[in-house]
């Protein structure tokens, strides 16, 4: 016993030896992960007064539009209604729905609202993305990819209002040639789960999507409501992980697209009200950042270093064409070099799943390390309530509570305890210093978001933060568990004449 016991003695002393190398470096990759994301903060700044705008186009572009619904006819009607309504020339706009595995009336609804109906019967290959992949294909068989100019990609549950495809077209008309806009939502007030999804889409087209459309970098796509051009689909759709908005958009990047946003084109989707799948959604878009992390993070990496010298595809062959002479050029090309860079910087960096990083470092570090160290120095002045949030300074201020204990296995146990209680205390802080962030879009949206009650507004915005600690425990499980794509159930009845009533 003796033998073993002064085994871990050793064991343990000399891994707290390490604490304040450990400590240091633990610093310092916190501060570089900081510095990553700092642009974050213009970006904010910039979205809250900004927003790029769009010329009246010159032409009326000729649109596809797709959507793959699997078991929707409780809404894919009311969807296909919204898009008759629209005020653009219906000569130019045709309608393809891909009736995915549907063991419903989809496919009889879809037709008898005059749209393309293609059925699909395919048990192993289940996502969204191959229900587009066989669609694309389709298309390109009766129609050829290119007879259109560009592609709309909505779910079935979605809705549109009356002048959405002409404020796209607007964007499209421009040069853009991804285009995202902006995401309402019409379940709103169904329930506190429903709210986090739409305050959510809100807070990324303020903090993102805004900034960088005025900026010309790449925004993210976002599952739906975008449109692209025929050159992203000359070869087809080869999109078909569990997150086929987040492989599009690594994608798009890392061959030098940017992704722009129409803050004037409108639409609504339904958000998730139950819990189970609301998990199990979250689940799965963990899961489709990594992936997309794992599969365009190397590509985005070098296009920071070295441009388009080392484009993966074909896609973007006019970027590749040689410069003309000329100064005015030469500037133009340096400056369309840095765009680049950054966008592929930019889109990195959220692909990065730095929660994780932050994750580890603190158990190895901060619980295991310091623990260690703890039971070979003992604590000394170790504060109870230490932290930066305003929590952890109230607490401080008001208990100022100091822990001393001398060196032992006691002081290891107490260590490792009061770490994993002073990082709750952090969470806690940080879950209050969100709620803040609900107020703000609460007031710089309210005139398009759905009117409901103070009260509600209320419990909405002290329930806002949890949907980032879904996030942030998802992506943990999406590391170690195998995730599969399933339909998420759209029941919603609510039709676009009822939101046009309601604003």
């Amino acid at each position: 016993m003796d033998v073993i016991s002064n085994f871990f003695d050793t064991v343990i002393r000399e891994i707290g030896s390490i604490y304040l190398v450990s400590r240091d470096i633990y610093n310092i990759l916190g501060t570089i992960l900081s510095i990553i994301v700092i642009h974050k903060a213009f970006y904010f700044v910039i979205g809250m007064f900004f927003t790029r705008k769009f010329k009246p186009a010159k032409k009326k572009h000729k649109y596809a539009i797709c959507i793959a619904a699997r078991n929707e006819e409780n809404v894919i009607g009311n969807l296909l209604d919204s898009i008759s309504k629209q005020d653009y020339p219906k000569k130019m706009l045709t309608v393809f729905v891909v009736a995915d595995n549907c063991t419903d009336n989809t496919a009889d609804i879809v037709r008898s609202k005059g749209a393309i109906c293609y059925e699909r019967f395919d048990s192993e290959h289940k996502t969204k993305g191959y229900a587009l992949e066989y669609l694309f294909d389709k298309i390109e068989a009766d129609y050829g990819r290119t007879s259109f100019d560009g592609y709309f990609i909505f779910d079935a549950d979605n809705l549109l209002k009356s002048d959405y495809i002409s404020k796209m077209n607007d964007a499209f008309d421009s040069g853009e040639k991804i285009i995202t806009s902006y995401r309402n939502t019409k379940n709103f007030d169904e329930n506190w789960i429903a709210s986090t999804y739409a305050l959510h889409w809100i807070r990324s087209i303020r903090t993102n999507h805004r900034a960088r459309s005025i900026l010309r970098l790449a925004t993210n796509i976002q599952g739906t409501g975008f449109l692209f051009a025929n050159e992203i689909v000359r070869d087809g759709w080869h999109y078909t992980s569990l997150t086929e908005d987040r492989a599009l958009t690594a994608d798009a990047v890392a061959q030098g697209y940017r992704i722009s946003y129409q803050d004037e084109a409108e639409f609504f989707d339904e958000q998730p009200t139950s819990l189970k799948i609301a998990l199990r959604q979250r689940l799965r878009w963990s899961k489709g950042h990594l992936l997309a992390f794992a599969e365009s993070g190397p590509y985005l990496f070098i296009n920071i270093f070295f441009g388009k010298k080392f484009l993966k595809t074909n896609w973007n062959k006019e970027n590749k064409k040689k410069v003309k002479k000329g100064f005015r050029n030469r500037c133009l090309s340096i400056l369309e070099s840095i765009r680049h860079r950054f966008a592929s910087f930019d889109t990195l960096v959220q692909l990065t799943p730095i929660s994780f990083i932050n994750l580890c470092r603190w158990i190895l570090v901060s619980v295991l390390i310091y623990s260690c160290y703890t039971y070979a120095n003992g604590i000394n002045n170790l504060d109870l309530f230490g932290g930066s949030t305003w929590l952890s300074q109230l607490l401080r201020n008001i208990f100022g509570i100091k822990i001393n204990m001398e060196a032992s296995v006691g002081a290891l146990f107490i260590g490792m305890i009061v770490t994993i209680w002073l990082r709750l205390l952090y969470r806690i802080g940080n879950y209050f210093n969100n709620i803040w962030l609900a107020v703000y879009l609460f007031i710089v949206e309210d005139a398009r978001i759905k009117k409901i009650s103070f009260w509600k507004k209320v419990l909405y915005t002290f329930t806002w933060p949890i949907f980032d600690i879904i996030g942030r425990y998802t992506t943990y499980a999406a590391l170690f568990m195998d995730v599969t794509w399933k339909p998420i159930p759209h029941e919603s009845k609510v039709t676009i004449d009822d939101l046009s009533k309601g604003s």
